[in-house]
């Protein structure tokens, strides 16, 4: 019988980032993720990119 259950993943994912937000942050952070149908993470993700891409 073959392997069971979720295939590895390449990148393995081990480190957790944990930040404090006031309502107002939250809420607009919440409503441009879902706007563009995505997660929160996704979402902060791709702005730590962006960031990084720009300030160089």
């Amino acid at each position: 019988m073959g392997k069971r259950g979720r295939p590895k993943a390449d990148v393995i994912k081990t480190r957790i980032v944990t930040i404090r937000m006031s309502d107002a942050e939250y809420h607009m952070l919440r409503e441009y993720s879902d706007k563009r149908q995505q997660t929160i993470t996704e979402t902060i993700k791709k702005g730590v990119d962006l960031l990084y891409k720009t300030g160089k």
